[in-house]
């Protein structure tokens, strides 16, 4: 299922067990699956790379765990490495984490979750995000750098807590301090010939600030926030990465948890007090109100296809052919079953039509 890199076109299919690639001449897939259940999923070149990735992947924030900036309460890594499995087990052929995630600890479970595998997955990380190790208490401080010193420490570590002599794809997290984007992409490049990274990528970055580290060295992914109630990235970004060959994975195609159809305001009121959502507009009225109506709305849509409200906001962003696939957590496995859907379904001109005639009537929109 994983790492293969036969010349075949850009948009294929895996048959998990079969050991055949549909489009192309067979090349030595092995499932990634620890069953017997057959699974079928196609995937897409991702920008310049040799990697193909599923439409979605497995997105390692939430399980990093509670009691660090921006924590989505507390995690059981058990129920976290049974939500990996299982996402693995239906053909998910991707892993994004960061090593920012649980100040280190999303890296070592996603390592615990990989230890048992026979086939590993792409496993994409993320720096930039610093802390001080020595500082007291849980709730360290979270600064940023893009220092080469500190970033090439970064990928040490995150290669230690992952047990990987190279990532896969290594991204700067965030373009801050923007005055050092060019080193901190010099020294991504630079890893990248060591060997210690297979691709470099960026995430959060603008049109401006790609064009500047593109005279330094190819950019091989973007990873934005997109989705129904954050469209920033259509007017430009899309448009740009498209042309310039740089692969999309959007982060946030369910707005953190709040269009899956499993979030409402009694839930809202019961997160915990290390859940950052619960201080986030879009969680909080006048925002709460429209974007429920919205969940309602995606709920009429999937259920005539068997699709959640999740599956169907996750299917919205990959309606765009510049996104090359979605990020999509799941804290166990019961979560990423009900997303997993989306990975196959497509919406109809129709649907995507009334989604849009309830986004044009709404101001939660986020336009430039």
């Amino acid at each position: 299922m994983l790492r293969c890199h036969a010349k075949i076109p850009e948009e294929r299919t895996y048959f998990f067990n079969h050991i055949k690639c549909v489009g192309g001449e067979p090349c030595g897939i092995q499932t990634g699956m620890d069953t017997a259940k057959q699974t079928k999923l196609s995937t897409r070149q991702l920008g310049n790379s040799d990697m193909h990735i599923t439409a979605i992947g497995f997105g390692a924030w939430a399980i990093g765990g509670g009691d660090w900036e921006f924590s989505w309460g507390a995690q059981d890594d058990n129920d976290s490495i049974a939500a990996i499995h299982r996402a693995l087990d239906l053909g998910i052929n991707w892993i994004d984490t960061a090593a920012v995630y649980g100040l280190g600890h999303s890296e070592e479970v996603v390592a615990r979750a990989l230890a048992s595998r026979s086939e590993k997955p792409y496993v994409f990380t993320k720096c930039s995000m610093v802390w001080d190790k020595n500082e007291p208490g849980k709730n360290k401080k979270i600064g940023h750098s893009l220092k080469k010193d500190s970033i090439r420490r970064e990928l040490e570590d995150s290669l230690r807590r992952l047990k990987m002599e190279a990532v896969d794809l290594y991204q700067i997290h965030w373009p801050d301090p923007e005055a050092d984007i060019e080193e901190g992409w010099e020294t991504m490049e630079q890893l990248k010939k060591e060997g210690k990274a297979r691709w470099v990528g960026v995430s959060n970055f603008s049109v401006a600030q790609m064009e500047r580290i593109a005279k330094i060295a190819p950019i091989t992914s973007l990873q934005p926030p997109y989705s129904m109630l954050n469209r920033k990235v259509e007017a430009e970004i899309l448009p740009y990465c498209e042309k310039h060959d740089i692969g999309i994975i959007n982060y946030s195609p369910m707005v953190s948890g709040l269009l899956t159809g499993a979030m409402t305001r009694e839930r809202i009121a019961k997160m915990p007090a290390d859940d950052w959502r619960r201080k986030n507009a879009r969680f909080q009225e006048p925002q709460l109100s429209r974007n429920l109506e919205l969940v309602e709305l995606l709920r009429a849509i999937g259920k005539p296809h068997g699709r959640s409200p999740g599956e169907v906001a996750i299917a919205w962003t990959l309606r765009q052919h510049a996104v090359t696939a979605a990020i999509v957590g799941g804290r166990n496995a019961k979560q990423v079953e009900g997303v997993i859907g989306a990975a196959t379904f497509r919406l109809q001109q129709a649907e995507i039509s009334q989604i849009e005639a309830f986004l044009a009537d709404s101001q939660q929109v986020e336009k430039k």
